[in-house]
This record gives C-alpha cells, sequence and structure tokens, in this order.
C-alpha cells in the first residue's frame, strides 16, 4: 500500500483533511449563494413571501387568485 495511502488512514491526519474539504465546500456554497446580480435579486424577493396576502379562490381547483370585483 503507498505511504500517501497509509498517511490518510491515520486518525489524527484524516481530522485534518476532513475540515479542509468541509471548509472549502462551506466557502464554495457561499460564493454561490451570494454572488450573481440576478440570484441576490431573488434571494431579497423571498423574504416577503410570508407577507404577502392573497385571497385563493375556494372554487378553483388549481390556486387561482381570487380577483376582486
Amino acid at each position: 500500500m503507498p505511504d500517501w495511502l497509509i498517511w490518510f488512514t491515520r486518525f489524527e491526519n484524516s481530522k485534518i483533511v476532513a475540515l479542509l474539504l468541509f471548509f472549502v465546500a462551506f466557502c464554495g456554497i457561499l460564493l454561490y449563494v451570494y454572488t450573481g446580480k440576478k440570484r441576490s435579486q431573488r434571494l431579497e424577493s423571498y423574504k416577503y413571501i410570508p407577507l404577502q396576502d392573497d385571497d385563493l379562490d375556494p372554487d378553483a381547483g388549481d390556486g387561482e387568485v381570487k380577483k376582486d370585483e
């Protein structure tokens, strides 16, 4: 078995490798979420979803919005 593979199997070394992998993945996710103008605008629009008050028409089976007459 190659020496570098034995190095990964040692417990004290595998913790460091796992920490580095998770940290790089976390930073990648943050960069993906917070970069890009369209994505940031879309995420900003999501914060108003709980405050939207739409009256759904109970007779419509597909969730159509009730129009004011």
